[in-house]
């Protein structure tokens, strides 16, 4: 479930032209600085919205500026003239914006914290008290979990007072040091400088498609000033303009991504990348992901992941439709720490798929995974999906042993080994499908049949194991070579 934004109030007021040497401008552009608030006309609202001004510029004489629309996702943020501008109503910053320039004003598509439905929150000794809460009548199969009442439901009120699994790091959290910032963590930019926040790629063209970036990327200074970045869609190495990047073809050989492919179902394969062996081709899909992901850390230090790279094949090579990484060694479990479909891939099913192949190395592995934390809203969106999905789907191949009626009885554990999904996340996807109940003395998961229809495999992509040709990690311990025998 995603939390709608706020309802921005718009502003009837008509647009005024305004000519460059308008005294109006001249007069009030001293006083347009970082961080007023000021009416904007958006395109796709048809309508003035409230914004922000995040960075001022001036090219050829004409002022141009970053505005970030109030309650809106920071990939609308766009470069606009004073035309487009209510001047009117601008607002000058509050005193709280001006002091600090690492505040963030952006109130983002955000999902729901992991909150208990009202219907889970009920203690066992709550309900057994008020008398054991009826089961919903009609059509619905019923799973009776062995799970002591008592254990699950702490279990259950421990979830509910966890972080939202979208919230930023806390302020005060001490920020990463670029020499060793993580390349694929999902860490928010809530303390990120405010040149992070302006994008600095126009357009990048890679393979068959040009793409507008949606946020900030660290590509070198002299890149920013290109209408186009040319990609490499093979190796993704970056070029100021398109007789560079004929050049550069003409010496590179790739027509697949480096690494062992590792996959191939049709015209789908995943190749595997060493973060170490492939230091330039990690660090450069690093920085193609930071123009898509506003979650997404520096690129710096890439050794510690793996990379799966997900391309579609045709007689012109294989093109990278998006990507995700996972640690190499992980205490927290997490099995994917990075996720990206390239935008003219998206509402494919892709990462869905994606998701579904890291939850199947997992289960290789013989280990229970979960990505980490926090998610992006999208990410939490799918994820979400895929949890609710694979539990469902578990729970319809638990049939009735023959001449019973009743469904054996199951465990949350049991759950978590049969689909890989933390346990965690096995909670916080029941209690989102809300069929969690309390009856009798113990909990029971009560599906209704329209719920169980709305999961069924409806999905193009899945993936097949046997297409799988993968074998897990071999972790070594390194000796002390000091050490007496």
């Amino acid at each position: 479930m995603v939390t709608e934004p706020a309802p921005t109030k718009l502003t009837d007021t008509p647009l005024e032209p305004i000519g460059p040497l308008d005294t109006k401008v001249v007069q009030c552009l001293p006083k347009m600085t970082e961080g007023c608030l000021v009416p904007v006309y958006m395109d796709i609202q048809q309508a003035f919205v409230p914004a922000e001004i995040v960075s001022i510029r001036e090219i050829n004489g004409v002022h141009e500026f970053y505005i970030h629309y109030v309650n809106y996702n920071r990939r609308l943020d766009e470069w606009v003239t004073v035309d487009r501008m209510n001047l009117k109503e601008l607002t000058p910053p509050s005193s709280s914006s001006s002091s600090s320039n690492n505040i963030s004003h952006e109130i983002p598509v955000t999902s729901l914290p992991r909150t208990v439905q009202p219907s889970t929150t009920t203690t066992a000794a709550a309900a057994a008290a008020s008398g054991a809460a009826e089961l919903p009548l009609g059509n619905t199969t019923t799973f009776f979990l062995s799970d002591d009442a008592d254990s699950l439901n702490s279990d259950l009120s421990r979830a509910a007072t966890l972080p939202s699994l979208t919230d930023p790091l806390p302020a005060t959290a001490t920020p990463i040091a670029p020499t060793i910032a993580r390349g694929n963590g999902n860490a928010h930019h809530s303390g990120a400088h405010s040149i992070t926040k302006v994008k600095n790629i126009n357009m990048i063209h890679l393979g068959r498609y040009f793409i507008k970036p949606w946020y900030f990327s660290p590509y070198p200074e002299e890149f920013t000033a290109s209408s186009v970045v040319y990609i490499c869609e093979f190796c993704l190495k970056y070029c100021k303009d398109v007789e560079a990047l004929k050049r550069h073809r003409t010496k590179c050989t790739l027509f697949h991504p480096p690494g062992n492919e590792i996959y191939r179902n049709g015209t789908i394969s995943f190749f595997e990348i060493d973060g170490r062996k492939n230091k330039s081709y990690a660090h450069n899909i690093c920085l193609l992901a930071k123009l898509f992901l506003d979650h997404k850390t520096l690129y710096y230090d890439t050794d510690p992941f793996m990379f799966y790279i997900l391309t579609e094949f045709d007689a012109q090579g294989f093109h990278i439709v998006g990507y995700f990484s996972k640690d190499k060694e992980s205490s927290e479990d997490y099995n994917l720490s990075c996720i990206l479909t390239l935008p003219p891939y998206q509402k494919k099913g892709y990462g869905h798929f994606m998701i579904e192949f890291s939850y199947t190395l997992s289960k290789l592995e013989g280990k229970i995974g979960t990505p980490e934390k926090p998610l992006s809203d999208l990410g939490l969106l799918s994820y979400r999906r895929y949890w609710s999905e694979a539990i469902l789907q578990t729970l319809l191949k638990h049939k009735p042993k023959d001449n019973e009626t009743d469904y054996p009885s199951l465990s949350i554990n049991d759950l978590s080994e049969m689909t890989a999904i933390k346990k965690e996340d096995v909670l916080a996807a029941l209690q989102n499908l809300n069929i969690i109940r309390y009856h009798q003395g113990s909990y029971v998961l009560s599906i209704p049949k329209d719920l169980f229809d709305s999961y069924q495999d409806k999905r193009r992509l899945r993936v097949d194991a046997k297409n799988l040709f993968w074998t897990p990690r071999v972790t070594t311990k390194s000796t002390n070579q000091f050490q007496s025998k």
